[in-house]
C-alpha cells in the first residue's frame, strides 16, 4: 500500500481548543474568550492506495472557506478560526498530481463533518462515502449548524452510507467497522471531539496508521491524555484518548492527527507513536 498525505491548507485555532479548560459549556466559553491563537497547523487529509481500491480518508477544506459568508456570521465560535486554503490546495488538484483522479476513488471515509475535514466533498460524486450515524444526525439542517456543522455547503448528491458501529471488538475499541475483504483497514469509533468521530486504522505487513482525524491536535496531546476545549462530553472524549493510548502503548502504530505540523514526517519516516512514561 501506498500512503500519501495532502494539505488541504492551514488553519489557526485558539490555544484553549487544543487544551481545554472549564467544564461543561464553559469549556467552550473559554474557547471563545482566549486571546491566544495557535500557529498556522496544517489540515491534512489522506489517501491509501488499497488493492482493493483507493480509500480517502476525509476530504480536508474548500477554497471557498476564505470567502466573505462561507461561515455564517451569527454564530460565535467563527470569530475563533482563521483559515488560508488556495483553489490548488483543495483535494480535488491534489489527487490529479498524484495521477489518481477523484472518479478512481472507491471509498471516502469521513472521520466528522466538520468543514475542515468535508469541505471537499464536492470532488467525490462517485465514491462511497462512509461516516457514523451519530455523526450525520447530529450535524444535519440547522441544529447541526448550532452545533458548528456546515449542512447547508454538502452538495446536494451527498447521501452517505451511515455505520451504526454494532459492537465488534477491535484492539481497545469496542466498536468498529472491518471495511476491507482483506481485513487490513478498520473504521474504530472515537467519539469525544464529536459525537460521532470515528478513525480509521490501516494494517500492512511492517506498520500500523491510525487515522485519528481530530481526537487530539497532535500526538503529544494524545499522549498526555489532554482534553480539547470543543467536546461536550469530556467523559466520552477521555474513555476514546484512553482507548487510542491503550492501543498504541501494545501495537507499534503511526498516529496520524489532521492538524498535528509533525504528522507527515512520522508518515514518512514510519515513526510509531510512544508513551510519556516510556520517554
Amino acid at each position: 500500500m501506498r500512503i500519501h498525505a495532502i494539505q488541504t491548507g492551514t488553519v489557526a485555532i485558539k490555544s484553549k481548543q487544543v487544551s481545554g479548560q472549564g467544564s461543561g459549556p464553559l469549556r467552550l466559553i473559554n474557547v471563545m474568550l482566549d486571546r491566544t491563537w495557535t500557529e498556522r497547523l496544517p489540515i491534512y487529509a489522506w489517501v491509501i492506495e488499497h488493492p482493493e481500491g483507493v480509500i480517502v480518508v476525509d476530504t480536508g477544506e474548500t477554497a471557498h472557506a476564505v470567502e466573505a459568508g462561507y461561515f455564517p456570521r451569527w454564530h460565535p465560535y467563527y470569530k475563533s478560526v482563521r483559515e488560508w486554503v488556495r483553489p490548488e490546495e483543495e483535494i480535488g488538484p491534489q489527487l490529479r498530481a498524484l495521477g489518481i483522479t477523484p472518479d478512481d476513488v472507491r471509498w471516502v471515509v469521513m472521520t466528522h463533518l466538520h468543514t475542515d475535514h468535508a469541505g471537499g466533498l464536492h470532488h467525490f460524486p462517485k465514491a462511497q462515502i462512509l461516516l457514523s450515524r451519530a455523526e450525520y444526525q447530529a450535524a444535519r439542517g440547522f441544529t447541526g449548524q448550532v452545533r458548528g456543522y456546515l449542512p447547508q455547503h454538502w452538495p446536494d448528491w451527498f447521501a452517505p452510507e451511515l455505520l451504526d458501529f454494532a459492537p465488534q471488538q477491535f484492539g481497545p475499541f469496542p466498536n468498529s467497522y472491518t471495511l476491507t475483504k482483506a481485513g487490513d483497514v478498520h473504521i474504530v469509533a472515537t467519539p469525544g471531539h464529536t459525537v460521532g468521530h470515528c478513525s480509521v486504522v490501516v494494517q500492512d505487513d511492517m506498520h500500523t496508521f491510525f487515522f485519528a482525524g481530530d481526537t487530539s491536535y497532535n500526538e503529544r496531546l494524545m499522549l498526555e491524555q489532554v482534553v480539547d476545549g470543543v467536546t461536550t462530553n469530556s467523559t466520552v472524549y477521555q474513555e476514546t484518548a484512553r482507548q487510542i493510548l491503550t492501543y498504541v502503548q501494545s501495537t507499534p502504530t503511526v498516529y496520524l492527527p489532521s492538524h498535528d505540523p509533525e504528522a507527515l514526517q512520522r508518515l514518512e519516516t514510519r515513526k510509531p507513536a510512544i508513551s510519556v512514561k516510556a520517554e
